[in-house]
């Protein structure tokens, strides 16, 4: 059975898609903890990020490093954290969250709520930057 993720990158779930190639994929996390949570995945499903082969995973950092340098200059924050917990899905994932404190990356820090034409703003600032 596919990953929701998978099922996101294939169209069957929307998203508020921030970029994409065509081996990778990156969206607004729907329970953020920061405005412009950001997930990136392998299109390929994997279900764990060290499973990954190389030239993958080094090709995800690199898509992820294009997508954070799109959130840092469209979203106002200190930095742009990355996180990998790799637990909640069973697709390979990596968060990169824009921070103005460390506690705003964490697991457990509050998640924000926002509503779907905020959502779609924030997405489409991000997707206007080149990535």
């Amino acid at each position: 059975m596919p990953s929701i993720f998978t099922r996101i990158i294939n169209g069957e779930i929307p998203c508020y898609k921030v970029a994409e190639n065509d081996q990778f994929f990156a969206f607004l996390d729907i329970n953020p903890v920061a405005k412009g949570h950001t997930l990136v995945v392998p299109k390929q499903e994997v279900d764990y990020l060290f499973d990954v082969d190389d030239d993958t995973l080094g090709g995800l950092m690199v898509f992820a490093k294009k997508v954070a340098k799109a959130l840092k200059a469209t979203i106002e924050c200190q930095r742009v954290g990355v996180m990998v917990i790799g637990t909640e899905v069973p697709h390979a994932h990596v968060h990169l969250i824009p921070f103005q404190r460390e506690s705003q990356v964490s697991v457990t820090a509050p998640k924000l709520s926002f509503t779907k034409e905020e959502m779609a703003e924030i997405a489409e600032k991000i997707r206007g930057f080149e990535v």
